[in-house]
């Protein structure tokens, strides 16, 4: 053990202590979330509009502030970002996420005020290390260096104003303190080159002589990073470059198409996965036991959190506190918080595992699913599916979206799954038929309707070359950061976009 853990672990206990006590006492720290962001509603213009008070109870304050999304705030968000004061936090705002993420090709920008950078996005990350620390006492984490894999950022063009846009992992790297960026790699102007390609080569060339031990980020990005860094030293593996790396801190995506990857960028006995849910709109939850893949909610980040099942997704009166919330049942998000969000439904579905501690597991998005012909698939049945079919046949995936195939008069409908492997599967059919057997067990609407005589027919797969996913981002300008693949879609949008890829690269 290394000084600086030991130092940390020490200092770190009081702060394990109080997170000990929110997973005995969730609803009475969720209440205390609550009364202390009322005052700060009642200061500004969206909470005046709606006559919130500073004591307003949780009944008064559902009643008088609605569910919202992003377009029902832009309005306000605009006036922010012209530095009008006061309107959805009643303290400055110089920083906005940039974030599309899956969602729609336009951006939307989400305040990320002083209070939510340190109270919710840095202790997220403080927590981060507190709790891997005490998991793993023997670490030599401080040895070495963090690499990050950040977005950019710029000034906003917005009346020549000094607010500042960019993609939240670039805001995270600008403010973080001096006693942090002593231990994260790369330096801070690499790191902020806008260039995504760019940004990776110099990346390689300046750390591929560094004693990097953990790393951080989405991770597609980073695969390319890691292939990149090894076509760079000509290394076999990420070992080879960096013996003492222990850890990758992974969010954004699902880990499970790219874990056997990983495994063999890294094979290490000593190398150890944490996930993390980051978005744009705050810290919400981290893994804190390695052998559980969910993860411990944080709730007391200056968030307040509420949740709608999916099934009442356009009855938001249905809403519940954290107490109400059953395991098992997929829940829309909705959170009230520090970056000056109420009530907003940030598009992220997740499922609860266990309560008294409260574990998610992140399901999908609220946009991002496929139920055209009532089959009702979700991004949570969409991996398990190909999990276990990349199991049983030895395959492992880079990248894959999901479409529909319309019915006509002639045929069924059915899905396509264009996939980009990298194991191909040493058997086609079985793939096929585990990948759609598996879909009917864990989901009852999809297997009413493979029944016989019914809409569906088994999934059509479609292998991409290597590189198409990445082609594809790259033509939509959406490479690096955190911009997410979509996985699935009710329409053929993205479908058709890959094809004509694939199509063009076979001519």
């Amino acid at each position: 053990m290394t000084f600086s853990t030991y130092l940390l672990n020490k200092l770190s206990s009081v702060r394990r202590n109080a997170i000990d006590n929110f997973k005995k006492k969730p609803a009475d720290v969720q209440k205390k979330q609550l009364k202390t962001l009322l005052p700060h509603l009642a200061n500004v213009l969206y909470g005046q509009e709606r006559n919130i008070l500073p004591n307003d109870s949780y009944e008064n304050f559902i009643k008088k502030i609605p569910v919202v999304t992003y377009d029902n705030l832009k309005p306000y968000i605009e006036r922010m970002r012209k530095e009008e004061p006061n309107i959805l936090w009643d303290k400055p705002v110089k920083w906005f996420a940039k974030s599309s993420g899956t969602t729609a090709d336009v951006s939307k920008y989400i305040p990320v005020p002083k209070e939510c950078l340190w109270k919710c996005h840095y202790q997220g990350a403080r927590d981060v290390i507190s709790i891997y620390l005490n998991n793993h006492p023997e670490s030599r984490l401080f040895s070495g260096k963090t690499l990050t894999l950040g977005g950019s950022h710029a000034l906003d063009t917005l009346s020549g104003t000094t607010i500042r846009t960019g993609d939240l992992s670039a805001i995270l790297i600008q403010n973080t303190p001096f006693y942090a960026a002593a231990y994260r790699a790369p330096e801070t102007k690499t790191a902020l080159i806008p260039d995504f390609e760019k940004k990776v080569a110099e990346i390689c060339r300046e750390t591929a002589d560094k004693n990097i031990t953990s790393f951080a980020g989405v991770p597609s990005w980073n695969m390319v990073l890691l292939k990149s860094l090894l076509d760079y030293t000509g290394k076999q593996n990420i070992c080879e470059v960096w013996p003492n790396m222990e850890l990758f801190i992974h969010g954004g995506v699902a880990f499970s198409p790219y874990r056997e990857q990983y495994k063999k960028l890294i094979p290490s006995e000593k190398m150890n996965y944490m996930e993390t849910y980051n978005a744009s709109e705050g810290f919400f939850a981290l893994q804190d036991n390695p052998d559980d893949e969910a993860m411990l909610l944080m709730l007391d980040y200056g968030v307040f959190y509420e949740f709608l099942d999916m099934k009442d997704l356009n009855n938001p009166e249905k809403t519940i506190p954290l107490e109400e919330v059953k395991c098992d049942t997929n829940y829309a998000v909705i959170i009230s918080s520090n970056s000056g969000l109420w009530r907003y439904m940030i598009g992220d579905t997740v499922r609860f595992t266990s309560l008294y501690p409260h574990k998610i597991i992140i399901t999908g998005r609220t946009k991002h699913y496929i139920n055209v012909f009532g089959e009702e698939v979700i991004i949570d049945n969409a991996q398990q599916a190909l999990d276990e079919a990349c199991k049983k046949t030895g395959a492992s995936v880079t990248d894959f979206t999901v479409a529909p195939i319309y019915m006509d008069e002639k045929a069924q409908g059915a899905h396509q799954w264009i996939i980009e492997f990298g194991q191909k599967p040493n058997d086609w059919d079985l793939f096929g038929t585990v990948l759609d057997e598996t879909l009917q067990n864990i989901n009852s609407d999809y297997r009413a309707k493979r029944a016989p005589g019914s809409s569906l027919k088994q999934a059509k797969i479609t292998a991409a070359p290597q590189g198409t996913f990445y082609q594809w981002m790259k033509e939509r300008g959406k490479l690096g950061g955190q911009n997410k693949i979509p996985r699935l879609a009710n329409d053929r949008k993205y479908a058709d976009q890959l094809l004509e890829i694939i199509d063009r690269n076979n001519d």
